[in-house]
C-alpha cells in the first residue's frame, strides 16, 4: 500500500489491510467456530453432542459436508468489518491526538507516532473496541444462530435469520448478549493494545 509524505497509512488504507487479514482469518477458522458454538450450547447429556475438538471436525464433516464446516461463513466475513473500523477509529484517535500535541507544541512538527501515556492508549483501545463492537454486534447473533445445532433448522439462511429475528425480537433481537460481551472482551484488548504500543517504542527507543 503506498503511505502518505509521513510514512502512514490513510484511514481507509488501515480499513482495507484490516479487512483483507480478516477474511482470510474467518475462512480459516470457521469449522472451529461451528465446533464451539455447539459444544457451547450443549452439555455431556446431550443427545450426540460433541465429545471434543477432533470428534466434532470429523463428525461434522461427515454428516454436513463442506456446507457443515462453513455454515455461519457469510455472517462470519460481514464481521470482518468489526476488526477493520476498530484498527481504523484506533489509529484516527492516535492520529487526533498527536495533532492535538503538536498544536500544543508538546510534540515535535516531524514527529508521527509520539509516545502516548497509558492511559491514552487505554481510552482509545476501549472506545475503539466499543464502537466496532456496537457496529456489527449482530452479525455474532446471525452467526451463532445458524450454527447452533438447536436452532440451525429454523432458519433457511442469512436473509429468513434476519428477517424471522426481526418478527419475533424486534431490533433488540440483533443486540441480545451485548452488554456482557463488552465487558468480557475489553480487559483483553486493552491490554493487547497497551503491550503493543509500549513494545513498540521500547523497540523504537533501542533501535540501532
Amino acid at each position: 500500500m503506498k503511505k502518505d509524505e509521513h510514512g502512514k497509512l490513510s484511514a481507509m488504507q488501515h480499513l482495507i489491510a484490516s479487512a483483507e487479514g480478516g477474511a482470510l482469518t474467518a475462512i480459516m477458522t470457521n469449522p472451529f467456530w461451528v465446533i464451539k458454538t455447539r459444544m457451547c450450547t450443549t452439555t455431556q447429556y446431550t443427545p450426540d453432542a460433541y465429545t471434543g475438538l477432533w470428534n466434532g471436525l470429523t463428525r461434522l464433516a461427515r454428516e454436513e459436508g463442506i456446507r457443515g464446516l462453513y455454515r455461519g461463513m457469510v455472517p462470519a466475513l460481514f464481521g470482518v468489518s468489526h476488526g477493520a473500523i476498530q484498527f481504523m477509529a484506533y489509529e484516527e484517535m492516535k492520529k487526533w491526538r498527536n495533532d492535538q500535541l503538536k498544536m500544543q507544541g508538546l510534540s515535535p512538527d516531524d514527529e508521527q507516532n509520539a509516545k502516548l501515556s497509558n492511559m491514552e492508549y487505554l481510552g482509545m483501545a476501549a472506545s475503539s473496541k466499543v464502537v466496532a463492537t456496537v457496529t456489527t454486534y449482530p452479525y455474532q447473533v446471525l452467526r451463532s444462530r445458524l450454527q447452533d445445532r438447536s436452532t440451525r433448522d429454523a432458519y433457511k439462511g442469512v436473509i429468513d435469520c434476519i428477517t424471522k429475528i426481526h418478527a419475533a425480537e424486534g431490533y433488540i433481537g440483533f443486540y441480545k448478549g451485548l452488554a456482557p460481551n463488552i465487558i468480557r472482551v475489553l480487559p483483553g484488548t486493552c491490554i493487547t493494545f497497551l503491550v503493543y504500543e509500549n513494545l513498540t517504542q521500547y523497540f523504537k527507543d533501542h533501535a540501532t
